[in-house]
């Protein structure tokens, strides 16, 4: 485990790229897997989640060729059955995405996962499988759980699941189903959360020659039978989600930072950082390829975390910034991530003197804190290390960052695009 200890920053400036989306990343790796032909990801993010996928891939039979920048990935027109356990490690999509294309396999498929994972839902996804044709079953056991997946194919017809508890399952039957025996339609019995993230997974089925559809809000998906994947290469988007982080510092140091390698356009709902920015009192400029911020005094928001919730931590410390009361609303998925976000957020900016009350499913945080250095335990969660990480940029002392390698699950440059900005971090 290694420390970060991170000093009150005055000001930063400066620029650099935001790292490649992980979410686009995962969906990228999985499509290429189960195309007939030959793939390429040029500029993929590294990092511990994708490996996972990576390393799923492969024991499905993907050849994989892995150059500095550019991956290559030649798929397989009939899945083999891994002969060993897959190890998820801490990767939620690897082990919503790769459950239903198991069960494309001839034989069965067991996957094992890490501690956060044993806390974050899956039977939702393995009741809509069985309703497809598909047999799986989640195995308690002393050492560590396991989902096995027996394979033999997907016979289709009609599924129901919910929309408010993960976007990832119904992204893991859209890569499935198109190789379903039967046309498939499911029903998203509850409105979906999250909704840009499954608009991602059809963007990239689409670029792959797979035809899927959906009803305007998102409450039924069609999915043709017997479908081909045709190999296609990509370059992954910058991710909105990580750059959320710098963009966040560069507003609460009164500074002015250009973050390249965005695009607004993308289909990203994390770029919604923007508006909050603006609206909280921060200059932003976009431009072609680039964000800029130019920060201010910022002023209390009310957020709706629906369908971004993984900007809540950094929503949670610009908020303690904020002149005013701001309200993070609709974040009950959050108590199901990495850890319970909202429980994280709430004890380790206390630590730091916040002013802010945790509920059910929101946060209340009573602005602007004057934030005091502590010790910070990110409870393995890497997007509560990098927001407690800004939030000391601001704060008075210093503060120490615990386990901060987790960062690598999604952003292993983190901590060093901070110091290139000028922040004084120490370690790592």
């Amino acid at each position: 485990m290694v420390d970060v200890v991170i000093k009150k920053s005055e000001r930063l400036e400066g620029e650099v790229s935001a790292p490649p989306s992980k979410a686009y990343t995962h969906r990228m790796l999985i499509a290429s897997l189960l195309s007939n032909g030959t793939s390429k990801i040029s500029n993929p993010l590294v990092s511990d989640d994708t490996e996972a996928t990576l390393r799923a891939i492969k024991a499905f039979g993907a050849e994989t060729k892995l150059g500095k920048n550019c991956w290559t990935i030649k798929g397989v027109e009939l899945l083999r059955a891994p002969k060993s356990p897959i190890d998820c490690g801490e990767s939620g999509a690897t082990l919503r995405f790769m459950i239903p294309v198991a069960a494309l396999a001839s034989g069965s498929s067991i996957f094992t996962f890490g501690s956060s994972l044993e806390r974050r839902p899956v039977a939702p996804l393995l009741q809509s499988l069985k309703q497809l044709g598909a047999e799986s079953n989640f195995q308690l056991r002393e050492e560590s759980p396991l989902v096995k997946v027996y394979g033999g194919g997907i016979r289709g017809g009609k599924a129901s699941i919910r929309g408010d508890i993960s976007s990832q399952f119904i992204s893991g039957l859209l890569f499935a189903c198109p190789k379903a025996k039967e046309d498939t339609e499911i029903a998203v019995t509850t409105p979906l959360e999250s909704k840009s993230y499954v608009q991602m997974t059809m963007e990239v089925l689409i670029k792959h020659g797979v035809k899927v559809s959906a009803s305007k809000n998102f409450t039924q998906l069609k999915i043709p039978s017997n479908q081909n994947y045709n190999p296609c290469n990509h370059e992954p988007p910058g991710d909105f989600s990580s750059a959320a982080f710098l963009l966040a510092a560069a507003a609460l140091t009164s500074s002015k930072v250009k973050v390249k390698n965005l695009d607004h356009h993308t289909t990203q709902g994390d770029k919604a950082i923007l508006d909050i920015l603006e609206k909280m009192g921060s200059k932003v400029m976009v431009d072609d390829g680039f964000v800029e911020i130019d920060g201010g005094k910022l002023s209390a928001v009310d957020v709706d975390a629906k369908d971004i919730p993984d900007l809540v931590p950094v929503c949670a410390v610009l908020a303690c910034y904020s002149k005013g009361t701001s309200k993070i609303n609709n974040a009950k998925r959050l108590r199901y991530k990495e850890s319970d976000r909202l429980g994280s957020l709430h004890a380790e900016l206390k630590k730091m003197e916040a002013e802010i009350m945790v509920h059910e499913d929101s946060l209340t945080i009573r602005g602007p804190c004057t934030l005091h250095g502590a010790t910070i335990d990110p409870h393995n969660d890497h997007r509560i290390a990098m927001a407690c990480a800004v939030a000391a940029l601001g704060a008075v002392g210093e503060t120490k960052i615990q386990n901060s390698e987790c960062v690598n699950k999604s952003y292993p440059r983190f901590f060093d695009d901070l110091r290139l900005l000028g922040a004084n971090v120490v370690g790592k």
